[in-house]
């Protein structure tokens, strides 16, 4: 072998040695664990998970990087090599509503240098209700509504993902709705009140109903809106005097003018202009027509 051959086998030799070793000193650590668990609380052994000797960290300076992160959410007992919970871990603050919440760090140590790389999967726990946007829903619905109309409630939200998330929609027992809930093809949930009988102004002007949203954890977390339902008024009733018949006798000679013959009354059970009464006569004989005003 030449000289050549002979340094060219030694520098592949020591680079080989090099990825080696690089990939022994730089090897990944994965965890998971759920959000909103306590200070100190043990996210697991990273001295024991990474092989290292825990009685040198200290000299060592071992230490978490954040990574760029503002918070430090994890640190490391030097005494232990626990990796435990350094500050509060509110998966919806961190990663909003992202199915997959991760947290990226990494384990620095001194003399020598060496890096690891730490993941932690954020487990999602139910620790939101579902939430209306409003706390009341006002609708207008004329009383001529027709049976099987439809009318749009907005759907709840959950912070929480996944089973945590809104399973389920009721509605608080009544006479006049149903509730109707279906699922769109992104998932989204239609949410509709249908009018399962109709509706009587004159016998009821305001109706209360209330709407429950429940997630589908464990226990599970519910919430609620109150839908406040204004009958509207249609001209569905006629006025009614408050006699079928009026009898009246009238002396012959009495005066031709401003002699009251007889006062009549009617009602009309609607509001408004629907309800306002006019008189005249419908049908009256030939003879006395001019006599009567």
């Amino acid at each position: 072998m030449d000289s050549k051959s002979f340094w060219l086998n030694r520098q592949m030799s020591g680079l080989l040695f090099f990825v080696l070793m690089a990939h022994t000193a730089y090897g990944d650590v994965s965890y998971s664990f759920p959000e909103e668990m306590k200070r100190g609380s043990v996210i697991g052994n990273i001295a024991k998970d990474l092989g290292l000797d825990v009685n040198r960290l200290s000299s060592r300076k071992a230490r978490i990087d954040t990574e760029g992160n503002r918070k430090r959410y994890c640190d490391i007992n030097l005494n232990t090599g626990e990796l435990t919970v350094a500050e509060r871990i509110d998966r919806e603050e961190i990663c909003s509503e992202e199915f997959s919440c991760v947290l990226h760090f990494e384990l620095v140590l001194e003399h020598p240098l060496e890096m690891h790389r730490l993941t932690i999967q954020i487990q999602d726990i139910n620790d939101n209700a579902p939430i209306f946007p409003k706390d009341t829903i006002k609708l207008e619905i004329s009383e001529s509504a027709v049976k099987g109309a439809r009318f749009r409630v907005n759907e709840a939200h959950d912070a929480d993902i996944g089973q945590n998330g809104v399973q389920s929609y009721s509605l608080e027992k009544n006479d006049q709705f149903i509730l109707s809930v279906s699922t769109k093809s992104d998932g989204v949930k239609n949410i509709e009140l249908l009018l399962e009988k109709e509706l009587d102004r004159e016998q009821q002007k305001e109706i209360s109903l209330i709407v429950t949203a429940v997630d589908g954890g464990t226990p599970p977390r519910s919430g609620t809106v109150v839908i406040h339902v204004t009958v509207l008024d249609a001209n569905d009733n006629a006025p009614v005097f408050s006699q079928d018949v009026y009898k009246v006798s009238l002396p012959e000679n009495s005066p031709p003018l401003d002699t009251v013959v007889v006062t009549v009354s009617a009602t009309d059970a609607d509001e408004g202009q629907n309800g306002e009464v006019t008189y005249e006569f419908s049908r009256i004989s030939k003879k006395p027509t001019n006599y009567f005003l």
